[in-house]
């Protein structure tokens, strides 16, 4: 995103071109379609704020970051009793093969969103960030403000977690 015209037509051109995978990504994070959209738009009022500053070599980036920040605090604020419950049908991932029968597809992504909504705040956020946004354990650190160590710990309990979910067994397998 170079900066070629004002900031505000800067702005708008990013957020017609990334808001969608920001809205995907903070459903999977948060499992939950309204929360996500609220975390995307409140990321986005800050990101504007700061759109003169914000290093335009990856605006993603930073906006991205600004999610997993506002998601962590939203949680953290929130009592206990009205954290959504993460709607396991509304959280949608990218299924690779995608068969001639689709009910297994609708099928794994329940079961998936079920599972991740086992998992803390920061397995969670661990998980979406390495698998879903591809991100190496490095920058995975660098978005939590965590060590490295603490996402490769993360990590692992969350994949023993899911790997033990009952949810997950059976998925995926062919008879």
């Amino acid at each position: 995103m170079a900066a070629t015209g004002s900031r505000d037509d800067d702005f708008t051109a990013f957020v017609l071109a990334r808001s969608a995978r920001l809205v995907h990504f903070a459903r999977v994070l948060c499992g939950d379609a309204g929360l996500a959209e609220d975390l995307v738009q409140t990321a986005l009022e800050k990101a504007y704020l700061r759109w003169d500053r914000i290093e335009m070599a990856d605006p993603f980036a930073y906006v991205r970051q600004a999610v997993v920040n506002q998601h962590l605090s939203w949680v953290r604020r929130r009592p206990w009793r009205e954290r959504p419950s993460g709607d396991a049908s509304e959280i949608e991932l990218y299924v690779e093969s995608v068969e001639s029968d689709q009910s297994s597809a609708v099928h794994w992504r329940v079961a998936v969103g079920a599972a991740l909504a086992t998992l803390s705040r920061r397995e969670r956020a661990v998980v979406v960030l390495r698998y879903v946004e591809d991100l190496t354990e490095r920058e995975t650190a660098a978005v939590l403000g965590v060590a490295i160590g603490t996402v490769k710990s993360a990590n692992a309990r969350a994949l023993d977690k899911l790997r033990a979910a009952p949810e997950l067994s059976g998925v995926g397998e062919r008879s």
